[in-house]
């Protein structure tokens, strides 16, 4: 798997990559579902999906990545280097999603694998992210990969009440 960030492209995302990324999207009716990102998981169309990476990377802290497998896209992150509350330190992922016909097939854990190391060769010591408290299954995906709960509390965007769990990032070669 290699990872490719998405480059900030003016107008809107276009093409056979915006068709990529609204099927990965679209392949995920359970999380959809239960984030409400969308106003119709059920229909999930390019312009919104467009809207979304736009807005994500209009905050240059964002960096959306591509994963791709044998030239496929497998799945997609987005990260942000620098949490809005300046009293936290860490770096966050914000949204690691494969392709739903992948899942169980160990891409997420490498995904979110590469973004460690992005954050732990830049120099950091600690990653967070914020799990839906009605997503059982994703807390006990980022737990089995070391993440240990710290706090609840309402996300940012739409207020939902969610798990933030951290993780330390030792450096390479440290015991």
């Amino acid at each position: 798997m290699i990872i490719e960030p998405l480059l900030p492209v003016a107008g809107a995302l276009r093409g056979p990559l915006l068709a990529e990324l609204t099927a990965l999207y679209a392949s995920n009716l359970t999380f959809q579902q239960l984030s409400g990102d969308f106003p119709d998981p059920d229909d999930i169309r390019p312009e919104q999906v467009a809207a979304s990476l736009a807005e994500e990377l209009a905050n240059p802290d964002t960096e959306v990545l591509l994963a791709r497998s044998q030239g496929r896209l497998a799945g997609v992150a987005i990260t942000l280097a620098h949490h809005p509350d300046p009293a936290d330190p860490d770096p966050w992922i914000g949204l690691l999603m494969v392709d739903a016909r992948q899942h169980r097939s160990g891409y997420g854990r490498r995904l979110a694998g590469l973004v460690e190391e992005r954050f732990r060769a830049a120099g950091r010591d600690g990653i967070r992210l914020a799990v839906l408290e009605n997503n059982p299954a994703a807390l006990a995906f980022w737990t089995a990969l070391g993440y240990d709960v710290i706090d609840h509390r309402r996300d940012h965007s739409l207020g939902r009440p969610c798990s933030v769990l951290r993780k330390a990032l030792k450096a390479t070669g440290a015991e």
